[in-house]
């Protein structure tokens, strides 16, 4: 039999049996919003319709603590989704660590790069994020907001999650695996799914609304998002223990010949290490030792002093785990009776850790469209694809920046030709400029500044820096062609924002 789990007996009345709803889905297996997938957006989704009022099924192949690499650290306009959820308390009790910002090390220079000072425009009151930093002057008025992310361990915050989803009445969790899609056989309206537990038992579950979020991997993304993920490369990643990074609570970002480091800090004493692979690498062949021959010899000298002995010593005794990093253009979502969710539907690469600020706010946004305001009923499907169209193009004032971001920011940050590495030069020096130079990209970043036209600003400011500087170091005889260079750049940088930008623009 599969492991259900209900709310538990004292959130009712004593005297109270079970709910209609509740029967419903234990004894029928039929509920509102049948939902595949506890994971980020699977189980905030779930809480926020059972907190509607909606009859919620919620299904998961495994119910132990996820050990995963990637969605460890939530930015600023992730923590702001996770508060009007009402979920803020989930980052409780996890050891989770404040992050103020990021600093940026290339070739050795550092630049800090703080979370802008009331980049939205909000109240203090209203700030999630702390004071000003050591030395740092305060703006006169009342007008001072430096907003944070927060990092952790990513299972710890799932199983935060999980619990707030069993505290819920209208929602029933379900320890099984989803096999197959059952669908009406002429109007192709998907209505429920067959499941099997480790055990072998078999069974059906059903829904008005289906919803599949079953995460990067997922099994039935083939038959509904006319796209295929693709990956170029993998994280691998290290857990340092007691690593004594450049600057506490921060991400850093290292840079230099190879693809970029990542290392920010997911517990008191652990530090979570991610070092971007690149498919074919030659120094990660198995004739060079390997990815750990690569981590050694490669990656290890070009860590900053204080990280490598920590660094050197994960490599020696902790296990290596490997994530692909994918990117997936959002798709609409038209299929009757079913919508498609997370990281199943829409994937950017991890290097900017935006991948559950997109999926908080899609929840926020979620929650509006599919309120039962606007929805009586949810098998109203003309109507629920109504409102999922309106979701799609209104997510992109935060999901489209993401999304570009993450990947125009990776094709700067692991340069494998002339052309990236100008851009990535240019890319720091803009940083290094202070002022707007870093508050706008790290508000973009943040998911705090959503809006596509700061980024396309900010992306071809780099580009003409980048052109600038190839001008500025030649001579006046080696000028027209450091002039035709510049073009080059110039060229180079459409060519790295323009696929994706497009993807943004379809259906």
């Amino acid at each position: 039999m599969p492991l259900i789990l209900d709310s538990p007996p004292t959130v009712r009345p004593s005297t109270a049996g079970p709910s209609p709803s509740s029967l419903r889905r234990q004894v029928h297996h039929d509920s509102d919003v049948l939902i595949v997938g506890a994971g980020i957006i699977g189980t905030a989704l779930a809480v926020t319709f059972a907190r509607q009022n909606r009859s919620v099924t919620l299904l998961e192949k495994s119910l132990k603590e996820p050990d995963r690499i990637v969605g460890e650290l939530l930015q600023p306009g992730g923590v702001q989704a996770l508060e009007k959820l009402g979920l803020r308390s989930c980052l409780e009790d996890i050891d989770a660590v404040r992050v103020k910002g990021y600093d940026v090390i290339y070739y050795g220079e550092e630049v800090r790069i703080p979370y802008p000072v009331n980049a939205a425009g909000e109240h203090p009151s209203d700030s999630i994020g702390g004071g000003p930093f050591e030395g740092e002057k305060i703006p006169k008025g009342n007008d001072f907001q430096r907003p944070e992310g927060m990092s952790f361990h990513h299972g710890r915050f799932i199983n935060q999650l999980r619990a707030a989803a069993l505290q819920e009445e209208n929602i029933t969790v379900v320890e099984t695996t989803v096999t197959a899609i059952i669908k009406t056989e002429y109007t192709g309206q998907v209505v429920g799914v067959e499941t099997e537990t480790k055990e072998g038992h078999k069974d059906v579950y059903f829904g008005q609304l289906n919803v599949l979020a079953d995460g990067y991997a997922s099994r039935f993304r083939k038959e509904y998002i006319r796209h295929a993920p693709i990956s170029n490369s993998k994280f691998y990643g290290l857990e340092l223990i007691d690593a004594n990074l450049p600057k506490e609570m921060h991400g850093h970002v290292v840079l230099g010949d190879g693809a970029p480091v990542l290392l920010y800090q997911i517990g008191t004493r652990e530090t979570r290490a991610l070092v971007d692979i690149p498919d074919g690498t030659p120094s990660a062949s198995t004739a060079n030792g390997g990815v750990k021959g690569h981590l050694r010899h490669v990656v290890l000298p070009s860590l900053p002093k204080c990280v490598q002995t920590s660094f050197e010593k994960a490599l020696d005794q902790s296990k290596l785990r490997s994530m692909p990093n994918s990117f997936l253009p959002p798709s609409t979502q038209l299929v009757p009776g079913m919508i498609m969710l997370g990281d199943a539907m829409n994937m950017r690469h991890p290097l900017t850790g935006g991948g559950m600020t997109v999926a908080f706010n899609d929840v926020v946004l979620l929650r509006e469209l599919l309120s039962p305001q606007n929805i009586a009923d949810l098998g109203n499907t003309k109507l629920v694809q109504k409102q999922m169209r309106a979701f799609h193009w209104r997510r992109k004032n935060l999901t489209s920046v993401i999304n570009i971001l993450a990947q125009a920011l990776y094709s700067l940050f692991a340069a494998n030709d002339k052309q990236l590495k100008a851009l990535q030069r240019g890319c720091f020096r803009y940083f290094q400029r202070g002022g707007q130079c870093i508050d706008g990209p790290v508000g973009l970043l943040a998911g705090i500044i959503r809006q596509p036209l700061v980024l396309f600003y900010h992306f071809w400011s780099v580009a003409l820096l980048a052109m600038w500087l190839v001008i500025c170091e030649s001579s006046l005889v080696e000028l027209p062609l450091a002039l035709l260079s510049s073009l080059g750049i110039l060229w180079r940088a459409w060519g790295v924002l323009y696929p994706f930008l497009a993807s943004e623009l379809k259906r």
